[in-house]
């Protein structure tokens, strides 16, 4: 018996025939395999800045489908155990980690996903550059790209509110591309008693005075806290005697561990079964006496973490697109080996017809989430206008939202296209369209990031600046989202509302066409 490899198929010779074995997709460098990555960033960027940054890039899309594949798989194969005791009782509350988790983390820091942002050496085109940095790096990371988001939210919050000394330590911590030296950062905003609403935060922070360098104890419970094996936390609580709702919540940083590694009056209850980013930790904690110190002093805590979580969102939706990207790779590659009704899935016009009707869904998310990418380093370097900072205010939640609606039907149809293959958990099909779901309930879900963008109609007067980029549109699209907003200026507040999903897929839809026609032009 011997194995030889039969158009497309691998099939074992026997004396009497052949057995048949179907041949997996595979996938080649991810830089020099994505066309639209490459042409988006050479027209978007100055031709000094894309002949700069084009062999890091080139670099990392290899180790995205050799080192960091292989870590992750070692990183989903051994998930996070919770060891809550040693053998004679003592509280312990470890969290072991996967070899290839660790790898990826320090990979992460070497190549600079988030320490590019604050380099700044390509001025407002950082945060492109590090956004196709993302892009390359999550679907090979396991979801080590959840802490990163974090991190980098962290880093913005300590950058506008940070006192000197958080400065000089934390920032410089989180934004490291030593690996010895770099630092992830948990975010605790969830709570048992509100997910979206954290005007029910129930954690309190209470004065102490005894401590000059972590002047409050924060008790309560933090019901869902990823990346727990982070060396630090930005999270809300309320000072004690402070008023009830958001306007008495503060911000405030924490590390979780003592010198000898032990965590500081905080108690792991559990770790999450989830249905799905099961490489990461995600634990529900216990606060008793965990110290703290506040972040830009006390109240205005949701206004302060939202620059945390602005960033996270940004995030969200690199990440889907890249997650996108990853099951279309695979579907695509499966296409061109898989043989049905006597010729290849790929020759078949309506199967082809089906993946290039999802290629120009990924492209219309794509462009958004690289646009919103640019409105953000422009924001951060002080060159955007004003018309463009209330864009980014404005679109941020709509394409977190969009695009982690196009990743999961993306991830759907993927899996149908390898048929009952997809269905089996080692083919890894399943794994991709299970984990897709947590990007739309990440930093909000699809219908609180509709409301916050009506929020952004209404308290930033987003609506004329984005009638106004939207002023070369015609057609259904746009005629519907003017009949929508017409129910705000007649003062119809439950009808705007009820509404407010729609408009906001309308408005991913108009701007991305706005996007293609002015990159057509």
């Amino acid at each position: 018996m011997g194995y030889q490899k039969v158009g497309g198929t691998f099939c074992t010779c026997y004396a009497g025939g052949m057995e048949f074995y179907q041949v997996a997709p595979s996938l080649s460098n991810r830089f020099e395999s994505d066309p639209l990555l490459r042409d988006s960033l050479q027209k978007l960027l100055p031709p000094e800045v894309w002949a700069k940054i084009q062999p890091h890039l080139r670099h990392v899309g290899e180790l995205a489908v050799t080192d960091w594949l292989e870590w992750s798989a070692d990183a989903e194969r051994n998930i996070p155990q919770h060891v809550p005791f040693d053998p004679w009782g003592r509280r312990l509350d470890e969290i072991r980690m996967a070899e290839g988790w660790k790898k990826l983390e320090a990979a992460a820091a070497t190549e600079g996903i988030v320490a590019s942002a604050y380099e700044r050496q390509h001025g407002e085109f950082s945060r492109v550059y590090q956004a196709a940095l993302l892009y390359l790096f999550h679907p090979s990371s396991a979801f080590v790209s959840c802490p990163l988001a974090m991190t980098d939210g962290a880093a913005r919050a300590i950058e506008l509110y940070g006192d000197e000394e958080l400065r000089q330590n934390a920032f410089r911590h989180l934004t490291s591309r030593d690996p010895k030296s770099f630092w992830t950062s948990g975010q605790w905003m969830t709570e048992r008693t509100g997910g979206s609403d954290v005007s029910e935060t129930s954690t309190i922070a209470k004065p102490a005075p005894q401590d000059k360098n972590w002047s409050w104890q924060l008790h309560g419970v933090k019901w869902f806290t990823s990346a727990t094996t982070s060396p630090m936390a930005m999270l809300l609580a309320r000072p004690e005697g402070a008023v009830g709702g958001s306007r008495g919540l503060s911000l405030y940083y924490t590390e979780l561990r003592d010198q000898e590694g032990r965590l500081k009056n905080i108690e792991i209850l559990r770790l999450k079964d989830k249905l799905g980013t099961k490489a990461l930790p995600t634990a529900e904690l216990q606060l008793t006496g965990t110290p703290a110190r506040l972040v830009g002093g006390e109240g205005n805590g949701v206004k302060k973490i939202s620059s945390l979580f602005n960033i996270t969102r940004v995030y969200n939706s690199i990440c889907a697109i890249g997650h996108a990207r990853r099951a279309l790779d695979l579907a695509w590659s499966y296409s061109w080996v898989r043989k049905a009704f006597g010729k290849k899935l790929v020759d078949h016009p309506l199967h082809r017809e089906t993946l290039e009707s999802l290629e120009k869904d990924f492209a219309k998310s794509f462009r958004l989430t690289f646009f919103v990418a640019h409105l953000l380093g422009r924001d951060e370097c002080g060159t955007a206008s004003d018309s463009e900072r209330t864009l980014l205010r404005a679109l941020t939640p709509i394409v977190k939202l969009s695009t982690a609606r196009t990743c999961m039907s993306i991830c759907s149809e993927a899996v149908e296209v390898f048929g009952g293959a997809g269905y089996i958990e080692d083919v890894g099909m399943a794994r991709l369209l299970r984990d897709a779901q947590v990007f739309s309930i990440w930093e909000g879900t699809t219908n609180v990031l509709a409301l916050d963008f009506l929020r952004a109609l209404s308290k930033e007067n987003a609506g004329p600046v984005l009638m106004e980029f939207l002023k070369d549109q015609s057609g259904a699209v746009i005629d519907e989202i003017r009949l929508i907003l017409a129910h705000a200026l007649r003062g119809e507040q439950d009808e705007l509302e009820r509404k407010a999903r729609r408009l906001a897929l309308l408005v991913a839809e108009a701007v991305a066409m706005q996007l293609e026609n002015q990159e057509g032009s």
